[in-house]
């Protein structure tokens, strides 16, 4: 049905035009149409919080110390707040957490892993990237001198793999972007030519978005993606370019399209294109953690209490109390009291806590489940994927339980040892089988997927391995709060919102679930309300 305000005929056709661009060609093509058709833009920049106002000297609990804890602690004393920290572990940063040879852990059903990577080799269980328009983790990272380094996402040399497709073997990552964009910008193009898109849109805009096509999709003089040189510069050659008499390179030959299809492999392209995942991403060097210990001296060791596990929250109109014993003895609970509370425990832990609060955080306490997932980390003798397989960084996809390998993104061309992230399924069936298995059996079938894509040399370089199953860590029995839009509509506000004397924040109180942006955005947002509330009142 047509839109009755005329004077919006053509923006909204153009509209339909890139909606059915994108839902044909994906979301590189339609962004290429876009540009072409002016209608790219930046997104916003958002600054650091201020606290003016005087404090009066009261006293805010913050409970946990992850980065939200620790951020909202930092901005609260610069404010003139009195701030104490309680913490389950015996170290500060919560899900930021770096595992290093030496290192234990153990997880719920008491097996203890002890981590035997080589010195400099490390494997991040949780966050493990930065994007770059993550400003408020940015900021922190420069303000406390963190240093970092580029995190490569997507390699296109890296490989995607599909156990049932062309024979179980794995193909570069170039070869199915360019295949899968040549061929969907062929067909677009043939619609195009023959005049079977929206009859609003003008002759300008198809000459446009037909030139976009050719040049996007390496299409040929008649639009046709075959095997032509301006496709292989894309894809790879089948003789590369060289020198002398021997220069002259030979294009490869395309996949054929009903396979490529039918394989679905061309839905991980995609994950190059999301917001979050685009370039440049950033890594701390030597361990995502870095972050954690940054903020740790910052914050000062007296004002964090470690090993210590909340059982009881009460609160009044006169101030807050919260009940903790030690987190690996117990023994007779300890009371420690404030004006207020700042509460950046997982709602998968809150929700076993006996509290003072309204019917309706309750509610949303109660009602945010969380994601599964798991990481494995392997260390090989030697870089093979670098020296035999030219793939620097980056993440091969599969189709496999492992879901995808990463490659280190720093020490290239180094001669020693290096570790892979060599599973990280995150959500659904996949994620809950690795967390049902041992730590032991998480490395054995790590090893048996990987080699369908590297080989026998993932076994004969293997050395040692350490894995992490979110439900199955104490701390938070989940990775991530998974939220609808049903229940954002329902709960997000009451889970936000300032219930008497208590606030809560992580990053299940944001938008951004499992960012450390989303946890840091919400302690600054949630320690600028308390604070109007305690200048104000």
């Amino acid at each position: 049905m047509p839109d009755q305000d005329t004077d919006e005929q053509g923006p909204r056709s153009r509209r339909e035009l890139l909606a059915m661009i994108g839902a044909v060609a994906g979301s590189a093509v339609m962004y290429e149409a876009m540009t072409n058709l002016g209608h790219a833009q930046e997104s916003p920049h958002r600054g650091a919080p201020r606290l003016d106002g005087d404090a009066r000297g009261a006293k805010v609990l913050v409970l946990g110390a992850g980065l939200a804890g620790m951020v909202a602690a930092i901005e609260l004393r610069k404010a003139g707040y009195q701030v104490q920290l309680l913490e389950y572990q015996n170290r500060a940063g919560g899900r930021c957490w770096t595992l290093r040879g030496g290192d234990t852990y153990t997880e719920l059903g008491g097996e203890t892993q002890r981590c035997e990577f080589d010195r400099g080799q490390y494997l991040n269980p949780g966050p493990w990237r930065i994007p770059y328009n993550h400003h408020a983790v940015l900021e922190l990272c420069r303000r406390h001198n963190v240093a970092l380094e580029p995190f490569v996402q997507v390699n296109h040399n890296a490989w995607i793999h599909n156990s049932r497709s062309f024979g179980g073997k794995p193909k570069r990552y170039r070869e199915i972007q360019a295949d899968f964009i040549g061929q969907t910008s062929e067909l677009l193009a043939k619609a195009t030519q023959q005049d079977k898109l929206d009859a609003e849109v003008t002759r300008e805009d198809k000459e446009a978005l037909l030139a976009a096509l050719r040049r996007w999709g390496a299409l040929d003089a008649d639009y046709r993606y075959n095997a032509n040189l301006a496709a292989s510069d894309r894809r790879g050659f089948a003789k590369d370019p060289g020198g002398g008499l021997s220069a002259r390179p030979e294009p490869s030959q395309p996949l054929p399209m009903s396979e490529l299809m039918r394989s679905g492999m061309w839905r991980y392209l995609a994950n190059g294109m999301l917001y979050e995942f685009q370039t440049t991403m950033f890594q701390p060097a030597g361990g995502m953690d870095a972050i954690a210990q940054a903020l740790f001296r910052e914050l000062g060791p007296e004002i964090v209490r470690f090993g210590r596990k909340v059982t009881e929250i009460r609160q009044s109109d006169a101030g807050v109390r919260v009940l903790h014993v030690d987190a690996a003895q117990g023994g007779n609970p300890v009371e420690t009291t404030a004006d207020w509370c700042v509460c950046t425990l997982p709602l998968t832990i809150l929700s076993q806590i006996e509290m003072d609060v309204g019917g309706p955080m309750q509610a949303a306490i109660d009602a945010i489940p969380y994601d599964a997932s798991a990481k494995v980390g392997l260390q090989f003798k030697r870089r093979f994927w670098e020296q035999d397989e030219q793939i620097f960084g980056g993440i091969s996809y599969t189709d496999l339980p492992n879901s995808l390998i990463s490659y280190p993104s720093t020490g290239f061309m180094s001669p020693g040892k290096g570790v892979l992230l060599a599973a990280y399924p995150y959500g659904g069936v996949y994620a809950y089988q690795l967390s049902a298995m041992s730590p032991s059996d998480r490395i054995r079938h790590s090893l048996d997927w990987g080699s369908q894509i590297h080989g026998q040399k993932y076994r004969d370089e293997f050395e040692t391995g350490v894995s992490v199953a979110w439900h199955r860590v104490p701390w938070t029995l989940g990775c991530a709060g998974t939220w609808t839009e049903a229940k954002r509509a329902q709960h997000y506000d009451n889970l936000c919102a300032i219930d008497n004397r208590l606030v809560l924040a992580g990053e299940h109180a944001s938008y951004l679930p499992a960012w450390q942006e989303g946890a840091v955005l919400s302690a600054y947002d949630a320690i600028q309300r308390l604070h109007r509330r305690v200048v104000g009142g």
